[in-house]
């Protein structure tokens, strides 16, 4: 049996409603509203049909999360599976642990920003990069805060924010294609062609728009009977992501003409609901983008930062993020936000977008080939374990090569991000890790 986790609350505070509204706040956030400028450009009408493949990308990954979350019941998730199905993976796990790490980080910039986006979208200051980037760094301190404050306080503002806003968007992209004077099949006429190749890749950009659902195992510590809970929230949540990102894609592509979606990409669903819409139904899509993002914001500080504090408190990480207050990892949740917005003033929203698919893709393959390890004990399929793991590589060879015959200098800054984060987590691994537990068990002790 696998070794029961360090972390445990006395009382738990998340149910299934809950632990569906933290994976869904993950996931329907900024992901959808980047996702679809860049989609409808390469795919135009298809833009759907690699919705719902990146989606089955995003099943696949969740079938071995789901399966290696229920044996182990360990909110350290990616790096506590690897660290306990290898004897002598530690190493390698802190290092996946340092990828995927930064990878929340760089989804929560892409929220933030996203957010910010939408907020200004009405004003004067649409087109202000200062203005944007001081507006993303406000939602993630009040959603810090949030974080900090309560779990249960949490887990209540979460369901309020994600049930809500799925019930916005679902209307708005209803009445969107209801007022829109075209249809699918006749846009699809007018295009140009199929291109297999390109919805492939626009499927495997679209993966970190489903990222989120990893965010549900992060939160075992605080959830009764995970065994149940875990497939239970993940599952549905995905599903109902798809669902809602394909009526949100077929209602704008239906109202909204694909330049001004291409050209707005960061607030599209705002632009285009006030030209079919008027000043209303501008306002109601900016009130649902901004529950989203805020509802995404918060369930990934809350998932990724005890994530962050495991890491820590093996060593593999500064110590200091490994203190808890009241059972919070107050110190991770500050650190993971203030490198957020230190990732706004420094990216741009493409770069931030496409270093967290490939992050999000790599990692769950490196998932999947763990739980090909282990199926035995997972009880997991071999042949479903190994359709994920070619789903998931012919995903992230898909980004590479998208981001190597278009914007090469991108995959070189991405390249230099995991060569940077590599360099960090060895030198954490190989020198300072005997310094960091001992800092950490010194002020447990007192």
């Amino acid at each position: 049996m696998p070794n029961a986790p360090i972390h445990r609350l006395r009382s738990k505070s998340l149910g299934v409603p809950e632990l569906i509204a933290i994976a869904l706040g993950g996931m329907v956030g900024g992901g959808i509203f980047t996702i679809l400028g860049i989609a409808v450009s390469l795919i135009g009408p298809y833009t759907p049909v690699a919705i719902v493949l990146g989606g089955l990308f995003a099943a696949l990954a969740a079938y071995s999360y789901v399966k290696l979350g229920v044996y182990f019941k360990d909110e350290g998730a990616t790096y506590s599976f690897i660290k306990k199905s290898f004897p002598n993976g530690a190493k390698i796990a802190s290092l996946v642990g340092w990828w995927v790490i930064f990878g929340y980080i760089s989804t929560l910039a892409l929220y933030a920003y996203t957010f910010a986006s939408y907020a200004i979208s009405g004003t004067e200051w649409a087109d202000s990069e200062i203005a944007r980037k001081a507006v993303a760094g406000a939602v993630i301190a009040v959603f810090t805060i949030v974080n900090v404050w309560s779990v249960r306080g949490m887990g209540r503002l979460e369901d309020l924010m994600v049930y809500t806003k799925l019930l916005i968007l679902v209307v708005i992209s209803v009445v969107l294609a209801t007022a829109g004077e075209t249809s699918i099949p006749t846009l699809i006429r007018q295009h140009d062609g199929f291109d297999m190749l390109n919805i492939l890749i626009v499927a495997s950009v679209t993966f970190v728009a489903y990222e989120g659902f990893q965010l549900v195992i992060n939160a075992s510590g605080e959830m009764d009977r995970p065994e149940r809970n875990i497939p239970r929230a993940i599952y549905i949540a995905i599903a109902l992501a798809i669902l809602v990102y394909v009526v949100i894609a077929t209602g704008a592509l239906m109202a909204i003409p694909f330049e001004d979606i291409i050209a707005n990409q960061e607030y599209a669903l705002a632009a285009g609901a006030a030209d079919v819409l008027g000043p209303a139904g501008s306002i109601l899509v900016v009130f649902g983008a901004l529950l989203a993002t805020s509802s995404a914001i918060s369930g990934t500080v809350f998932g990724a930062s005890r994530q962050m504090a495991v890491i820590a408190r093996d060593g593999f990480m500064p110590g200091f993020l490994a203190t808890r207050r009241r059972s919070i990892p107050v110190n991770a949740i500050i650190t993971m936000s203030a490198c957020a917005f230190a990732l706004v003033l420094a990216g741009n929203l493409r770069v931030i977008l496409e270093f967290g698919s490939v992050t999000f893709l790599l990692v769950s393959f490196v998932m999947a080939f763990t739980n090909l390890k282990m199926r035995r004990q997972t009880g997991s399929s071999l042949l479903m374990t190994l359709v994920a793991m070619l789903g998931l590589a012919l995903g992230t060879v898909l980004i590479i090569y998208f981001e190597a015959t278009t914007q090469p200098e991108q995959l070189v800054f991405i390249g230099g991000l995991y060569l940077l984060l590599s360099t960090a987590a060895w030198a954490y691994s190989s020198i300072l890790r005997g310094r960091s537990v001992s800092s950490y068990k010194s002020k447990k002790s007192n």
